[in-house]
């Protein structure tokens, strides 16, 4: 019993190490924070939002165009790490299914460019 308990003693110090920092850390954020912010902290920042406004309140649909297009190229990136590390198993089957993949990628961020859902005036 005492080889499993020493097996997972790491663990149990590593749980103990980052609940410590975690508290430390948020400890810190409420003795050092400002209180009180001044005019510049609470105003419209780069969203052009009101910081403290209705939350129901409408805006623009380019907010959610944007986002929706992060994902879709974050999600590329994702696919491109285990596709490369794992290229001399896949052969040339797997190389040229990746370049259709991204192929279509491209030609749907030509299509975006294009129509202007890009432009942020």
């Amino acid at each position: 019993m005492e080889e499993l308990l020493k097996d997972y003693l790491p663990i149990v110090i590593f749980i103990g190490i980052s609940l410590a920092i975690g508290l430390a850390l948020l400890l810190s954020a409420f003795i050092i924070a400002v209180h009180h912010p001044d005019t510049e902290k609470v105003s419209a920042y780069e969203c052009g939002f009101d910081a403290f406004d209705d939350a129901r309140m409408k805006f623009d649909i380019r907010f959610y165009l944007v986002s929706i297009l992060f994902i879709i190229f974050d999600l590329e990136v994702a696919f491109l790490f285990p596709w490369a590390i794992s290229l001399k198993e896949v052969g040339v089957f797997g190389f040229w299914s990746m370049m259709v993949f991204l192929g279509v990628l491209t030609i749907g961020f030509i299509y975006e460019w294009r129509k202007g859902a890009l432009e942020w005036d």
